[in-house]
């Protein structure tokens, strides 16, 4: 249990942008635009409208060159490179095809204005890295595929987790059924068994679980207050 009437609120040093999504934090601002930005001259350069007839294999090369895998993790279990380190970070910045790009940007927005307004942005911040980094580190421990990991969906799975987190207090500030804060996140998974069921696995769903459970755990000491309220429950026991 919080102690008695502790809510997160919104930080009042946090400074939104306008936008077609209402008020947005730059963090996502930023992040959306430079995943458009990518993912543009990817589907152009798939056309062949910019860099020639090469440029027909920019995704690909892009997704290897940044993509994450078990194959990456393994090396750098053996030897530590800053490289393929580097990778725990970068491949939510290429997707697979142009749908699977807006999809990721168009929830990254949506679930980064809901979170954002509650969040601090360097707790924002710290949420993203650690969600990408958690579902790349699962995949890599997870699956014996060398199919590649990208995109951005672990972290967009962690803002879900953070969506949760914030719905089940505002459920129960209500006096509401706090089970309903996991009803996204059920839709989301029922969506990915049904699509499973009729075209196929995607081990990427392992990254994706991994990203919701570190966003669900971190949300309550990242939101404002919530690691003195840890500490006060903690003294209580």
């Amino acid at each position: 249990m919080r102690p008695q009437g502790y809510y997160p609120r919104p930080d009042p040093n946090h400074s939104p942008i306008e936008g077609p999504f209402g008020t947005l934090p730059p963090l996502i601002v930023v992040l959306a635009l430079v995943m458009a930005g990518i993912e543009a001259v990817l589907s152009l350069g798939a056309t062949g409208l910019v860099g020639g007839p090469q440029a027909v294999g920019w995704r690909i090369g892009a997704i290897e060159g940044y993509g994450f895998s078990a194959a990456v993790l393994d090396r750098l279990a053996l030897r530590w490179d800053w490289g393929l380190a580097s990778r725990l970070l970068s491949y939510p910045f290429v997707h697979l095809s142009l749908t699977h790009a807006l999809f990721a940007v168009a929830l990254l927005l949506a679930l980064g204005k809901f979170v954002g307004e509650v969040l601090h942005p360097v707790a924002l911040g710290l949420l993203l890295a650690a969600t990408t980094i958690t579902g790349a580190i699962a995949f890599g421990v997870f699956t014996s595929t060398n199919y590649p990991l990208a995109g951005a969906y672990p972290a967009v799975y962690g803002l879900i987790g953070g969506f949760t987190y914030l719905m089940w207090l505002q459920l129960g500030r209500a006096g509401s059924n706090r089970l309903a804060a996991f009803r996204l996140i059920g839709v989301l998974l029922a969506l990915q068994l049904v699509f499973g069921l009729m075209f196929g696995a995607d081990p990427a769903w392992v990254a994706d679980a991994a990203g919701f459970v570190t966003g669900l755990v971190l949300s309550p000491l990242l939101a404002p207050g919530g690691a003195r309220g840890f500490l006060a429950r903690m003294r209580t026991r």
